[in-house]
C-alpha cells in the first residue's frame, strides 16, 4: 500500500488495520509523533490528514490510502507551522514536551482554519490533554501568532 506522508510517497508493509501511529513510529522511523493512551483521548498521536487533526493511534493505515498525512517532522515547512513552533518557543510553551508535538499540531490546524481565533475557539480546538498544565501559555502563544488579544494568560481559564 502506498501512504503520502510529508509530501512523500512510501511503501507500507504493515496490515490494513495496524494503526496509524505505528506505522509511522516503527516502520517509517518518525518518532515525533508519540504515543500516550492509545484511546483517542490525550492527543499525543495527533497528526493532521488532509489538514484535520486526527488521532493516530486508533486510526487504521488503511483508511490513509490516498488522503496527505502531516506529522510534525514536516511541521515547519508550512508556514503557518512554522509560525506555531517558533510562538512555542518564544513562551516556552514545553515543560517535559511529551504532548507538544500533538499541541503544535492541533493549533496549526486550527490556525489554518481560523486566522484569529478566539479564546473559546482555543479552547474548543486544543483538547490534547498536557500533564504539565501548559494551557495558558499555549494560548498567550496562539494570540500572539495571531495577533488577537485574548484575556491575559494569568487572567485566563485554563483550557480542556
Amino acid at each position: 500500500m502506498e501512504l503520502q506522508i510529508n509530501d512523500k510517497t512510501y511503501q507500507i508493509t504493515s496490515d490494513a488495520d495496524t494503526p496509524l501511529l505505528w506505522v509511522i513510529r516503527d516502520e517509517l522511523g518518525m518518532t515525533g509523533t508519540k504515543y500516550g493512551c492509545g484511546l483517542a483521548q490525550c492527543g499525543a498521536c495527533s497528526v493532521l490528514v488532509d489538514g484535520e487533526v486526527l488521532r493516530s493511534c486508533v486510526m487504521p493505515v488503511g483508511a490513509m490510502a490516498g488522503r496527505k498525512v502531516s506529522t510534525i517532522e514536516a511541521v515547519s515547512a508550512d508556514p503557518v507551522g512554522k509560525q506555531v513552533v517558533d510562538a512555542w518557543v518564544k513562551h516556552q510553551v514545553p515543560q517535559c514536551g511529551y504532548c507538544q508535538s500533538g499541541q503544535v499540531m492541533a493549533a496549526t490546524a486550527l490556525l489554518k482554519q481560523v486566522a484569529q481565533p478566539s479564546d473559546e475557539q482555543i479552547a474548543a480546538a486544543m483538547v490534547n490533554l498536557c500533564r504539565c498544565g501548559t494551557y495558558n501559555a499555549i494560548k498567550a502563544a496562539m494570540h500572539d501568532i495571531s495577533g488577537s488579544k485574548g484575556a491575559p494568560a494569568a487572567a485566563a481559564s485554563t483550557l480542556p
